[in-house]
């Protein structure tokens, strides 16, 4: 036998699944409710907040503001995580608000007024960039058995290595929807604690849905996308 007759049944096929992919890489597992369940089973929940422009208080309410927050940091039972956005301002639904009610108007002059408005407004949707803005969220985590402390001080590299699972066992995943049930009552009971606190400081917030996770997901990780992809509908 020469030495290119191969074995055909001894070579070993390549397989693309051995390799790391994006969804190998991702911590996430799935989305149920709302609630992002990880790989390592935990859970977490994202509230979307709408800032306080301080500057527009004088200084007695600035400082009385500054106190109180800092004493729901102080009182707050569970670790949170503060994530700030810097993105710039998507007008696309606002631009298809406009167009919408465009078709209503009857007067000619009003008509050709607003249709150069929306020409500006896409023009200024086009540039992706134009205009930034600052979007603001909390991170409610849920560990199993409230082990919160202990699982914040782990090391970066044993929660990557968590996450490095490419296939999941049958009992797996049943395992990990048995945790969410039991424990998404838990952390949902965090999620009204936490907006009844920001509403006291006169600050909006309201839980993202599974629409909004998606949508704030895919954003992080595709930023170079257009941004009409990443809509999700239920």
């Amino acid at each position: 036998m020469g030495i290119l007759d191969l074995d055909k049944t001894k070579v070993k096929k390549w397989h693309p699944d051995n390799l790391f992919n994006t969804e190998t890489m991702l911590p996430i597992s799935e989305i149920k409710n709302g609630i992002v369940i990880l790989k390592d089973w935990w859970l977490r929940s994202i509230i979307k907040v709408e800032w306080l422009n301080l500057d527009l208080k004088n200084y007695d309410e600035q400082q009385v503001i500054l106190e109180q927050y800092k004493r729901f940091l102080n009182w707050l039972a569970f670790p949170i995580q503060i994530l700030i956005r810097n993105t710039y301002l998507d007008l696309t639904e606002y631009l298809w608000y406009l167009k919408k009610n465009l078709t209503e108007i009857s007067n000619p002059a009003l008509k050709n007024q607003g249709q150069t408005y929306v020409s500006f407004l896409e023009w200024i949707d086009d540039q992706q960039g134009l205009i930034f803005i600052k979007e603001f969220y909390i991170i409610i985590p849920y560990y199993r058995d409230e082990r919160d402390a202990e699982q914040v001080n782990r090391s970066r590299r044993d929660k990557f290595l968590n996450i490095l699972n490419a296939k999941d066992s049958v009992e797996m995943i049943v395992e990990r929807y048995r945790t969410f049930i039991k424990n998404e009552q838990n952390i949902q009971t965090r999620e009204n604690v936490l907006i009844a606190g920001l509403n006291d400081l006169w600050m909006s917030a309201e839980r993202l849905d599974t629409a909004g996770v998606v949508s704030l997901l895919f954003r992080m990780y595709n930023p170079l996308l257009d941004s009409s992809q990443a809509r999700f509908i239920e």
